[in-house]
């Protein structure tokens, strides 16, 4: 499966691993589960790690945009990491989808990464 979910610091942080090519089944495992950790903590911040991904399948891509308009408000803050330049491009396009605070870090910087996630 191209999607991971690791809850971490007590279910305020979601680390969200991707390879490959997303999916819309993939969006059946991720949002019950983003959706359960938002109802216990409330905001929550979110390492999106992409390792050797390859984007969206049209489903996909639909039912991410889904999930940013039902999520806009979610999110405090989104730590990308990523390895090519149109990663980094992802993360400016998302900022109007999101009030979440955003970020792109290579994946040299991933310990950085967390370490602006876990600052207050």
């Amino acid at each position: 499966m191209p999607i991971r979910l690791n809850e971490e610091s007590g279910g305020t942080v979601l680390t969200v691993h991707v390879r490959g090519k997303l999916v819309k089944a993939d969006y059946e495992q991720f949002v019950p589960e983003f959706e359960r950790l938002v109802r216990q903590h409330g905001k929550l911040r979110v390492l999106f790690e992409m390792t050797g991904f390859h984007g969206w399948e049209a489903g996909a891509l639909w039912e991410d945009t889904k999930f940013a308009i039902n999520h806009f408000g979610d999110i405090e803050r989104l730590a990308m990491v990523g390895e090519k330049k149109w990663q980094h491009g992802i993360a400016t396009f998302c900022k109007p989808f999101t009030k979440a605070i955003i970020r792109y870090f290579e994946h040299a910087d991933a310990t950085k990464a967390r370490m602006w996630l876990d600052e207050v």
